[in-house]
């Protein structure tokens, strides 16, 4: 059911975008707490196959054992926190650090520590990976590094907005990631309304109908949508999951998007697509595809980055959210506030 009636708001205030220690309490208390979505199950759906990644941070890495467990571990060698794995995908039989040469099983226990000399306290039993958890959804993989919440329920009312589509039968087919400066919430704050579509979209605004744009927040989830006019690529159906993840559906396939922060100033933006269709015959049309979504992003680099400095300038008092288009902005900013801390005093 969408989530109404939400009493108005105002933005929040500019602190919560630029100061370090919030965003070092949102590291702890969001991104550990909680699961990501981290792409294309597929991409470790063989034996021996890995996913390196960062994580607000966290260097973590995802290993499908060759007994077909899919594990996950810190990307930190237990013995001077050296990185194993590259960030990115491959195969691993066999972690080896490429400082002090430990070398760990797939099930991360350590197997050996050549040349550590002789000492009576030392176990190799004492010195497994750090566990991270990791589940997989409808084609999709997730971790968490300490998850205080189970993940369907994190989910909410996601399951239901996509019920009606195949989307684990679309193949993952490209990756592209930008690097944005500002803020996560920022551009998530960008993301979750249609508010800016006018004016900063033109394209996209001619393809779709703006007057009947409706935005619903839903359990841990908002739902955006607006009928297309002739000529779109798009779908007419976008998606934000909480805390940091999204999932748009077009004809013939679907993008997702992963919002990780890199600072309380930086946040990398890590785009896959999907298509149900592969073959070379629509390559053309797949490629158009991935580039008007592209140049949809790029456009909200300006806008986000020039807030952002605003922000930072000391000068932004916060304003007024549109009942009409930006009760997800509220919704949002609301389920940071609550995370954190008590909405009560957080806002004081």
């Amino acid at each position: 059911m969408p989530i109404q009636n939400m009493p108005a708001q105002l933005n929040l205030p500019a602190r919560y975008y630029v100061e370090s220690d919030i965003y070092e309490s949102e590291r702890q208390r969001i991104f550990r707490r909680h699961w990501h979505m981290l792409g294309p199950a597929s991409a470790v759906s063989e034996p021996s196959q890995y996913l390196a990644t960062e994580l607000a941070g966290w260097k973590l890495f995802l290993l499908r054992g060759e007994d077909g467990i899919l594990r996950a571990f810190h990307n930190v060698c237990r013995h001077r926190g050296a990185r194993l794995l590259e960030e990115g995908q491959g195969r691993c039989t066999m972690l080896r650090c490429p400082y002090h040469l430990w070398v760990y099983d797939q099930d991360g226990s350590l197997r050996t520590a050549p040349w550590f000399g002789e000492d009576p306290g030392f176990r190799l039993e004492d010195w497994p990976l750090q566990v991270v958890s990791v589940e997989t959804w409808r084609g999709l993989v997730f971790a968490s590094p300490a998850p205080g919440i189970s993940l369907l329920e994190q989910l909410g009312d996601l399951p239901d907005e996509v019920a009606d589509y195949p989307i684990e039968s679309f193949k993952a087919v490209a990756t592209e990631r930008f690097l944005m400066k500002s803020n996560w919430k920022t551009y998530t704050d960008n993301f979750v309304e249609g508010y800016h579509v006018p004016g900063i979209h033109p394209a996209l605004n001619k393809v779709i109908e703006f007057e009947k744009f409706e935005t619903i927040a839903r359990r841990n989830v908002v739902r955006m949508t607006a009928p297309q006019r002739d000529g779109s690529i798009y779908g007419g159906k976008w998606l934000w999951a909480w805390p940091n993840w999204t999932l748009s559906v077009f004809p013939g396939g679907m993008n997702t998007s992963r919002i990780n922060p890199v600072s309380a100033s930086e946040t990398e933006l890590v785009y896959d697509f999907y298509f149900a269709d592969t073959s070379p015959t629509r390559a053309p049309q797949r490629q158009r595809t991935i580039e008007t979504n592209c140049a949809i992003v790029r456009q909200d680099f300006g806008i986000c980055e020039h807030t952002q400095r605003n922000y930072a300038s000391g000068a932004y008092v916060p304003g007024p959210l549109s009942p009409r288009h930006e009760q997800s902005v509220a919704y949002f900013q609301h389920k940071v506030l609550e995370t954190l801390t008590d909405s009560r005093e957080a806002a004081e």
